[in-house]
């Protein structure tokens, strides 16, 4: 991690939402997901709202040695947003415990705030990150 990784960064980032990104894209094999409404889905903001974190951070570490997972994630969803709006989110690192990383999060569709709340990532380097998930994908082989 940089020096540079302090309380205080702030963000915006902004996606257009396509179709690939609605309730029923989310998971196709569930039928009831294919008979909701095509709307930007929770699961796919979630994603959104931790690659806008991403993004705030990558410069303050080692990037692609150190990276970063998500490791605790509550937020709203009070607004749906269709297909081909834009969606911002802000994000504001609020906290920093060693290789904790807290976050305030928001999203605006250009019409409605469409989420609020706080994200938490955690710092691991990648390499180790990855020996550790090939020990324990081998244990659950063996």
């Amino acid at each position: 991690m940089k020096e540079t990784l302090k309380i205080g960064i702030e963000s915006e980032f902004t996606f257009r939402i396509p179709e690939s990104k609605t309730v029923s894209a989310l998971y196709p094999e569930a039928a009831e997901f294919q008979e909701m409404p095509e709307v930007f889905a929770t699961g796919y903001m979630v994603g959104f709202l931790e690659w806008a974190c991403i993004k705030a951070i990558n410069p303050h570490l080692d990037w692609p040695q150190e990276q970063t997972v998500g490791t605790h994630i509550d937020v709203s969803h009070i607004a749906a947003t269709p297909v081909g709006f834009d969606v911002t989110a802000k994000v504001k690192l609020v906290e920093v415990e060693g290789r904790k990383l807290v976050f305030e999060v928001e999203a605006h569709d250009g019409v409605d705030l469409i989420s609020k709340g706080r994200h938490e990532r955690f710092v691991i380097i990648k390499d180790r990150f990855d020996s550790k998930m090939k020990e324990k994908t081998t244990k659950k082989l063996t």
